[in-house]
C-alpha cells in the first residue's frame, strides 16, 4: 500500500533527520531499494522521472508494479511513489495512474504561473490525499535533457509557493544533478537558512543527493532538509558491479549470462549503496 510522503516528511523535519528519493529505473532497481528499506526499517520515496516512466511503459505500469510488489515481498515500512520533475501534464496522468505523491516542477514558468498551476494541483491534490512537491530556483545540471547551472532560489519566492499549501519544497541552493565539476562551489547555507526562516515547518527537498559530501548533506538537514533525492549515484554502483562481472569473464561461465545472474551484483550495488545514503540521512529504524 502506497502512502502520501506528507506524515513521514514531517516526522523528519521534526526530528531532524531525511528521508531518501531514490530514484527507479526497472524492476531489479525497484525490488533492491524496497528490500532495503524494508531490511533498514525506514521509509522511502521512490522516484520516477518523465523519462523513466516511458521507459518502464507508462505510469499505470509503474504503479501496478511497485503496489504489487510491496504486497508480494510483505512490505511495511512507509513507501512513497513519487513523480520527479513533473510537468503539469505528467503530474495530472500520475495522479490518474494511483502515484501517492507527484513533484510539479514549473520553475521554468514566470512565478505567476508557476503559483497559478502549483494551486490548481494543491487543490487536487489535498482531496486525494496525495504530497505535492513544488519547486522554486531550477536545480544544475542536466536531468531528461534539461540543463541547469545550479542556482540559488529567491527565499520570497519560497515562501510564495510554500505558501499555496504545497507538502515540501524543492529550492535551488546551488546543488545539481548528475555528477558534480571540478569547480563546483558548494551548497548556499545562507539561501538555505534563509528559506527556512520563511517557510518554517515545510520540509525542504535536496535534489542531485549525489556526490555532495557527507559534512554538506549532515549540515542541510540540521538547516531544514528533511527529503533528499539520490539517483545517479545508484546508476554509478549498479553500472560498476555489472562492468566488473563481465570483466571478470562470469557471465562465460556456465549459466552465466541468465540475467537473474548477470544483473544480481548490480542489484547488491545499489541495496549497499541505499543502505549507506539512509544511515547518512538519520533514517534507519524511524519507519
Amino acid at each position: 500500500m502506497l502512502v502520501s510522503a506528507k506524515e513521514m516528511l514531517t516526522k523528519a523535519k521534526a526530528g531532524k533527520y531525511a528521508v531518501g528519493q531514490f530514484n527507479i529505473n526497472n524492476l531489479e532497481w525497484t525490488k533492491a531499494i524496497l528490500l532495503t528499506a524494508q531490511e533498514q526499517n525506514s521509509p522511502v520515496i521512490l522516484g520516477v522521472s518523465e523519462g523513466a516512466g516511458k521507459y518502464m511503459c507508462g505510469y499505470k505500469t509503474v504503479a501496478d508494479m511497485v503496489k504489487a510488489m510491496i504486497d508480494e515481498l510483505g512490505i511495511t515500512v512507509p513507501v512513497a511513489l513519487h513523480l520527479d520533475h513533473g510537468s503539469y501534464e505528467g503530474a495530472k496522468k500520475c495522479i490518474a495512474a494511483g502515484f501517492s505523491s507527484v513533484m510539479f516542477d514549473g520553475s521554468h514558468y514566470p512565478i505567476e504561473e508557476n503559483i497559478e498551476k502549483t494551486k490548481e494541483l494543491v487543490g487536487i491534490c489535498n482531496e486525494l490525499g496525495l504530497s505535492l512537491e513544488a519547486e522554486v530556483g531550477s536545480i544544475g545540471g542536466e536531468e531528461d535533457g534539461v540543463v541547469g547551472a545550479g542556482e540559488c532560489a529567491d527565499p520570497n519566492e519560497c515562501k510564495m509557493i510554500a505558501d499555496l499549501g504545497v507538502t515540501m519544497l524543492a529550492a535551488g541552493i546551488g546543488n545539481i544533478h548528475g555528477k558534480y565539476p571540478e569547480n563546483w562551489a558548494g551548497l548556499s547555507f545562507d539561501t538555505l537558512d534563509a528559506i527556512q526562516q520563511l517557510t518554517g515547518d515545510m520540509p525542504l527537498v535536496l535534489h542531485g543527493g549525489t556526490g555532495i559530501p557527507a559534512d554538506m548533506i549532515q549540515k542541510a538537514i540540521s538547516l531544514g532538509v528533511s527529503k533528499i533525492n539520490v539517483n545517479t549515484e545508484c546508476q554509478l554502483s549498479f553500472a560498476e558491479a555489472t562492468r566488473k562481472y563481465i570483466e571478470e569473464g562470469k557471465d562465460l561461465q556456465g549459466k552465466g549470462f541468465d540475467p537473474r545472474k548477470l544483473l544480481a551484483p548490480g542489484f547488491e550495488a545499489i541495496k549497499a549503496t541505499v543502505k549507506e545514503k539512509m544511515e547518512l540521512f538519520g533514517s534507519v529504524g524511524k519507519a
